[in-house]
């Protein structure tokens, strides 16, 4: 768990710190002012701030007043007193991944409950009990009970980011709801702050005990709150009972039905707490929750059953329940198809045979089944040879199953990448039915899209009755929103001939809260306005969710991100963005999702990961260039200096967001086509000019040398660099090499190996710091080349253009990678590999340049054959007969977070290991350096916070040495001074 340090980057210090000025905007600025004065924690009212929070992962967007990020219950408390007093709506929000636009509302108070109420109070493992901040997110806390074998039971696709508060104001579940039921199961007792500013701890209380004697004997709040919720359930017991869905899944309304019970001593009882689990925020603000765990399996197994047709895996659901699975999850061709093409998801969706038109997800747990084997040959008997399905993939590891897992999680933001504006949307996809009638339901949503004119895709919890079905509409278009409100309205009808639940898991807010009076009656949507109103008399909490007043209706086809009235300006681009359909449209492909805010694996975003701030998370950046591109801003916005400040320059350009965001948003490329654009308007500083030129300069400090390295060690250099350059002052400047790899190449008398009769022919291009400040990489590269018998020359070429085009100057970027392409196509023609001992320029040769030279078969033809220096040893020369004979060592391996992006990481790792060496491959993201970006002033804490992310990662591996491929993780890790894995393989050569 790689979460952000204690001591992380902040926000607001660096804005201050760059003189930024963010006004609050001026209809809100005495609420703004009261709450500053109130509050502890951060007050943001300004309009960056507003557009951050306006949008959630539904299809909504409206923008609140502004965000308050409280740091104790104590300020939550504040901020809803200060609400009250100026009339204001009060909207809690975890980590916004939300995707009923629960966490979205016109002109409120959002209170970011996920930045500092994050923390795990008490853990009673005997008593298997948990009490937890709401900001905690899920697969932190399940981490954390990891010792004890227990977890949080709901499981929601969303919990890498999702927060357990979220969870409960969704009343959220999983995929192993046919185990364990949802949320409202496991929350006992918890303390929230109502909307006058009071607080109160809901708990279990036995009725008519001298407990409820004592709470009731107050005429205070508490009590009447107590009183009314008894006399509602009492009043309502019929309703109640022909109402609500018998159902595993049903989040639709208030918790009418669960919060009176008889307990496990048989007294009757009463719990508020059960209340809040799926209010949405609407009944008041939990700042608490104890909750209930349960044991963690030690062994599962999964079974995934291939089937040719829909229907089929629908009829196979009931039968497959009987054979007590934890989980029963479906996925149709649609996920597969847009998995396959997917850089991310490609390699999980490969096994899936092509003709699989639906797939059903059995897993089986140790604690339900004794013989996890013998209970998947029952399932395959049944479903294979007995039944429809015609092909089955049985994973018992853990990788292989946690491979068939993400592709199942991945299901969502996948759909969201398809290509142009229809989309299949959110709105009716959760829907849930008994288990048995799937198929039957099925049938009749088929009729239900056919006669609107449009398909969906089919997936999720099919065990549950609860099927993620997405009608692909274009939201932009009048007749698209008209087509979803017509929809909804028939999908809600089908739902109450079965008995069914129109929301089985993601809750109501602005997509469903309009159906709740046709699903519960006219009594209990009664009850409903009554309950809001005794919690909530003014109704300020989150308004328009779950109830809504008879003259304000909530109406699924209000507030949209993508409605009719929008529209995006495409700008005239550099690179090319035919690809993406569009500058706007890769914008817009991000769909909110928050995948961007995990901090457990992968690399996407290193700079949220170290600011815990949501404009430092890919989803935020996207927001602000939509918001330029569709007007909410002035479109010249994006060309201001703040807006590059404060928006772009805080992304590394690390590329792990093309692959790590599921729809692929690539921000790198964005900022460096928005810089572009900036500095052709408003002109560049001296310091990008010269970071931009890094290259040249190294050529220049070497000649120097040693005189460069003695003026860069003088008393003071630093800080006149900081001074002049805003080049941070803590950093040291490169020491530079006498001779450059290319002049002890030329010195040596060149190739080694004859080119006739030689195993490969390889052009190998260094980079600068491989150049001109350590060449000894170089050297090991050739050393290597040439022990697997390669002919190796290294030619005189102009710098790859990646300082460039990381600053975001793409002519000078595109110049150099013409002459690149021209200066090796003849070499390229036949059939020489071009070989990078730099992971960044190789992916700026395999990537980049075909941005920037789209219509230049050479510049295809020079991608497909440059390699970086372990991948090409692995692709190539993996059977060749290097005698490598490792020293006994364990290295921590970090892989260069571009390497990640184009999925040519683990080849170092693969090489080293065949060398001899024991080697733990880090599962790490960006080293926060990123070429230039540590070395500025107002990005070194960041740049640090970062850092000490990998280096946590680092110590906790029992590992000899570090090794890492980029030239700017190992100047980041210079304390540790870590190899470039090539140089590890060369001391792996024998010696002769």
């Amino acid at each position: 768990m790689s979460s952000p340090p204690a001591d992380a980057s902040d926000f607001e210090d660096y804005r201050e710190s760059l003189g930024i000025d963010a006004p609050d905007d001026p209809a809100h600025a005495d609420l703004a002012a009261d709450l500053r004065r109130a509050c502890e924690g951060e007050v943001r009212f300004d309009e960056y701030s507003q557009i951050l929070y306006a949008t959630d992962g539904s299809i909504y967007e409206a923008r609140p007043a502004g965000v308050v990020f409280p740091t104790g219950a104590g300020d939550v408390q504040a901020a809803v007193a200060v609400a009250a007093d100026h009339d204001a709506p009060v909207l809690p929000r975890g980590a916004g991944s939300s995707l009923a636009g629960q966490s979205v509302g016109p002109e409120c108070i959002v209170l970011d409950l996920s930045r500092h109420l994050d923390g795990i109070l008490d853990v009673d493992p005997e008593a298997k009990r948990a009490t937890v901040q709401p900001g905690v997110v899920q697969d932190h806390l399940d981490a954390h009970l990891e010792e004890w074998g227990l977890k949080f039971a709901p499981d929601p696709a969303s919990s890498n980011r999702a927060t357990v508060g979220g969870g409960i104001g969704n009343n959220s579940t999983g995929a192993h709801s046919v185990r364990y039921g949802i949320t409202d199961a496991y929350v006992e007792e918890c303390e929230a702050v109502l909307a006058d500013g009071s607080r109160i701890r809901a708990r279990e209380v036995e009725l008519d005990g001298p407990e409820w004697d004592e709470i009731v004997g107050d005429d205070g709040r508490e009590a009447d709150l107590y009183r009314t919720v008894r006399g509602l359930v009492e009043d309502n017991a019929e309703e109640i009972e022909a109402k609500y869905p018998n159902l595993k899944r049903s989040v639709s309304g208030y918790n009418l039905h669960e919060c009176v019970y008889v307990n496990e001593n048989g007294n009757e009882c009463v719990n508020l707490a059960k209340l809040f689990v799926g209010a949405e925020g609407t009944l008041g603000v939990v700042t608490e929750a104890t909750l209930s765990l349960v044991s963690k399996p030690d062994r599962t197994a999964v079974a995934l059953y291939c089937f040719p047709d829909l229907l089929s895996a629908m009829e196979a659901v009931p039968v497959a329940l009987d054979y007590d699975p934890s989980a029963v999850e479906l996925m149709d061709e649609e996920v597969f198809r847009l998995a396959r093409d997917s850089a991310e998801y490609a390699e999980y969706a490969d096994p899936i045979p092509d003709d699989a038109a639906a797939a059903l997800m059995l897993e089986f747990d140790s604690e339900v089944r004794d013989d996890l084997a013998d209970a998947i040959a029952e399932t395959n008997a049944e479903f294979v040879r007995a039944g429809t399905a015609f092909d089955v993939l049985e994973a018992y590891d853990t990788d292989a199953q946690a491979k068939l897992w993400k592709l199942r999680k991945a299901a969502i933001p996948l759909l969201m990448s398809m290509e142009g504006d229809p989309k299949p949307y959110p709105f009716i996809e959760d829907a849930s039915v008994p288990p048995a009638e799937l198929a039957e339901y099925v049938q009749g949503f088929e009729g239900v899209l056919e006669a609107h004119d449009t398909s969906a895709a089919y997936f999720a919890h099919a065990g549950s009755g609860t099927l993620h079905v997405r009608p692909i509409l274009n939201l932009k278009e009048s007749k698209g929103v008209e087509k979803m409100q017509s929809i909804a309205e028939d999908v809600t009808s089908l739902v109450s001939d079965h008995r069914g639940s129109f929301s089985g898991e993601h809750g109501d807010g602005l997509a469903r809260t309009q159906f709740n009076p046709k699903l519960y009656g006219p009594e209990l949507w009664d009850a409903f306005k009554e309950l809001k109103t005794a919690f909530d008399p003014d109704w300020r909490m989150n308004p328009g969710k779950v109830v809504f007043r008879e003259d304000d209706p909530t109406d699924m086809r209000e507030n949209l991100r993508y409605g009719p009235a929008y529209s995006s300006l495409e700008p005239a681009t550099t690179q090319d963005f035919a690809d993406e359909g569009g500058f706007s449209h890769l914008v817009e492909l991000c769909n909110g999702c928050g995948t961007c805010r995990q901090t457990d694996s992968e690399v996407m975003c290193p700079s949220y990961r170290g600011m815990d701030d949501e404009m430092a998370t890919t989803r935020g950046r996207a927001n602000m260039l939509r918001a330029a591109i569709s007007g909410e801003l002035p479109p010249e916005e994006m060309y201001t200096e703040r807006f590059q400040k404060e928006v772009l320059d805080l992304c590394l350009g690390c590329k792990g967001c093309q692959s790590d965001c599921p729809t692929g948003v690539d921000l790198a490329k964005l900022k460096a086509e928005v810089k572009h654009r900036y500095h052709r308007r408003e002109g560049a500083g001296l310091r990008e000019r010269l970071f931009a030129e890094a290259d040249r300069l190294a050529a220049v400090g070497s000649a120097l040398a040693p005189v460069s390295n003695w003026l860069a060690d003088l008393p003071g250099a630093g800080l006149l660099a900081e001074k002049t350059l805003g080049v941070a002052r803590e950093r040291d400047f490169p020491e530079f090499a006498g001779q450059s790899f290319a002049a002890w190449f030329e010195a040596r008398g060149g190739p080694r190996i004859p080119e006739s009769g030689a195993a490969d022919r390889v052009l190998l291009v260094p980079d600068a710091y491989t150049n001109y400040v350590y060449p000894e990489t170089g050297r090991a590269a050739v050393q290597v080349l040439e022990a697997a018998g390669v002919h190796v020359r290294v030619p005189d070429a102009d710098p790859s253009g990646r300082p460039s085009y990381s600053e975001g100057f793409l002519d000078a970027a595109r110049s150099r990678a013409a002459s690149n392409v021209a200066r090796f196509a003849p070499r390229v023609r036949d059939d020489w590999s071009v070989v990078y001992p730099e992971p960044s320029d190789a992916a700026m040769v395999r990537d980049e340049y075909r941005d920037l030279l789209p219509d230049s078969a050479g510049a295809d033809r020079l991608a497909a054959n440059a390699y970086g220096v372990c991948e090409y040893l692995d692709l190539t020369r993996a059977d060749d007969a290097v005698d490598f004979d490792a020293p006994d060592q364990r290295l921590a391996y970090h892989g260069h977070c571009n390497q990640k992006a184009l999925g040519t990481d683990d080849h170092a790792a693969a090489v080293l290991s065949r060398a001899g060496y024991e080697v733990a491959t880090l599962d790490s993201g960006c080293c926060g350096m990123a070429g230039s970006f540590g070395y500025h002033a107002e990005h070194y804490d960041l740049s640090q916070s970062i850092g000490d992310i990998l280096r946590d990662q680092i110590a906790q591996v029992d590992a000899d040495e570090v090794v890492a491929p980029g030239a700017s993780c190992r100047s980041q890790l210079e304390a540790e001074r870590p190899a470039h894995p090539v140089e590890k393989l060369a001391r792996a050569l024998p010696t002769e």
